[in-house]
C-alpha cells in the first residue's frame, strides 16, 4: 500500500500568520485541521488530488532561528508580465519582502521572501518547463540526482527531467513539479523548515504504515524516530537528509 504526498508543511514561527499570507498569494481556501492546525486546501481537495499546504508550530529551535536559504522553495508561474506584477505586488502588501539571492536581471523571475523570510520566486510568463503546472509551478529542492531518484520511486511519479544531475518529478495527474538542482548542494543546516508529509489511504491500518516504511527504507529513507502511537507519524529522512513523515491514513 504506496503512500502519497499529502502536505508539504512549514515549520512556522507564528503559523497562522504565515497561513494567511500563503492564502492571499495562492488565493487557496484556509482551513483549519481537526487537530487544529491550519492548511491551505489543493485546488482539487474534493478529488484528492494535488497537496496541502500546512502550517505547523515549529518547537524546534533550528527552524525557528533562520541559518541560511531553504532547502526548498517554491516557483510560482504567471501568464503575462501584467500577472507577474500583480503576484508579486499582492506578496508585498501582504507582508513579503524582495530578497537578493545572487540572481542576475536578465533571468526575468522575481525572488521573494515570505514573512518568516522563506524563499520564493515569481517566474515570468513564457517559461515552458512550468507550463500547464498550475501556478505553483514547482517546488524547487536543493538536492542530488540520488534524491529525485528516490522520490520519483518512493512516490510512484515519473522523472520529467533528468540531465546534467537535474531532475524533476511530477505526478501522472500533473500539477507542481518537484526539482531537484544537482550538486553543488548546499550543506544542510538543522532541521528542514518546508518537509513532505505522505499518508496511506484512509483504510490502512498500522501494520500498512510499517510495511510503507519499511519499502521506503529499502529504497534509502532512513527512520530516525520510532512512532509513539498507532496513528502517531513515522518519522524518517531522504539520501539527502531531509526529514519527512509519513501518516497511517489521512
Amino acid at each position: 500500500m504506496t503512500s502519497r504526498l499529502f502536505a508539504i508543511s512549514f515549520n512556522a514561527t507564528r503559523p497562522a500568520s504565515l497561513a494567511r499570507f500563503w492564502s492571499g498569494v495562492l488565493g487557496r481556501e484556509l482551513a483549519e485541521e481537526p487537530e487544529g492546525d491550519l492548511a491551505l486546501l489543493p485546488p482539487d481537495a474534493a478529488g484528492q488530488r494535488g497537496f496541502r499546504i500546512r502550517f505547523l508550530s515549529s518547537q524546534d529551535p533550528a527552524t525557528r532561528t533562520k541559518l541560511g536559504q531553504n532547502q526548498a522553495h517554491f516557483d510560482l508561474t504567471s501568464a503575462s508580465p501584467e500577472e507577474q506584477r500583480q503576484t508579486v505586488a499582492r506578496a508585498l502588501e501582504l507582508g513579503g519582502r524582495h530578497i537578493d539571492v545572487g540572481q542576475r536581471p536578465e533571468e526575468g523571475h522575481v525572488v521573494l521572501a515570505d514573512p518568516e523570510g522563506n524563499e520564493f520566486c515569481v517566474i515570468a510568463a513564457g517559461n515552458e518547463f512550468l507550463a500547464d503546472t498550475g501556478f505553483i509551478g514547482a517546488l524547487a529542492c536543493d538536492g542530488t540526482q540520488a534524491v529525485g531518484y528516490f522520490w520519483s520511486r518512493a512516490l510512484g511519479w515519473p522523472l520529467v527531467w533528468d540531465q546534467d544531475e537535474e531532475t524533476a518529478i511530477q505526478s501522472p495527474d500533473g500539477g507542481t513539479k518537484i526539482t531537484w538542482g544537482g550538486p553543488p548542494v548546499a550543506p544542510k543546516k538543522g532541521t528542514n523548515r518546508l518537509q513532505f508529509e505522505l499518508a496511506l489511504p484512509a483504510d490502512a491500518t498500522a501494520a500498512d504504515r510499517e510495511a510503507e516504511t519499511d519499502r521506503l527504507i529499502a529504497l534509502g529513507a532512513t527512520r530516525t524516530t520510532e512512532a509513539e502511537a498507532a496513528d502517531a507519524p513515522v518519522r524518517l529522512v531522504d539520501p539527502d537528509g531531509n526529514e519527512f513523515t509519513v501518516q497511517a491514513s489521512r
